[in-house]
């Protein structure tokens, strides 16, 4: 069976995306040569993608552009030949190299998914997503960045959760950069 894995950022007040879905909070000016290299390492472990409508178009409209392989070559050679999914109802096309596009119910086709063989599934941003998913308890471990900002307003990853998830906590690694990654999987 995949496993399914949440890799956010958050902020210190608990935020995924500022104010109007703002991310640029998340690159910190004073570069960090160990956290990038555990950011790249971390990416090439991923198996499948897993994208909403906002993350995707975002995401598509950056690392498959001469800009991103400028700036980060082997991040962007490798997330442009992952496996891809995103989900959506109003996206007509999915052009973004290895991308396919389920227009069907979430929680059914993750489930589907989760059963077929493969590599593991990483989700990305993707706040509907989360929330969704945590709720149906489909999600088996979460990895957020905590970055050392406070945005005052935004949105969490998790609104709209009815009912409290339960996380157990399995690693944590703090960088100089002031971030830290804690990673938990499902009590």
């Amino acid at each position: 069976m995949r496993t399914l894995t949440v890799f956010n950022n958050v902020s210190l007040d608990g935020y995924f995306t500022g104010v109007n879905d703002d991310i640029s909070w998340t690159y910190q000016p004073n570069r960090d040569p160990e956290f990038e290299a555990f950011t790249t390492e971390n990416a090439k472990t991923g198996g499948e993608l897993v994208f909403g409508r906002k993350t995707y178009q975002m995401m598509a409209s950056f690392w498959p552009t001469p800009m991103a392989f400028n700036q980060d070559p082997v991040m962007a050679e490798h997330i442009n030949k992952l496996s891809k999914t995103v989900f959506s109802r109003t996206l007509l096309e999915a052009s973004w190299e290895n991308t396919r596009l389920i227009k069907g119910n979430l929680l059914e086709e993750i489930k589907k998914m989760k059963e077929e063989p493969g590599k593991d599934m990483v989700i990305l941003g993707s706040g509907s997503l989360v929330s969704q998913l945590s709720q149906a308890r489909l999600i088996d471990r979460y990895q957020f960045v905590i970055n050392p900002v406070v945005l005052g307003g935004g949105r969490t990853m998790f609104d709209g959760m009815i009912e409290k998830l339960q996380l157990k906590l399995m690693d944590t690694r703090i960088f100089n950069n002031g971030k830290m990654v804690l990673t938990y999987g499902v009590d």
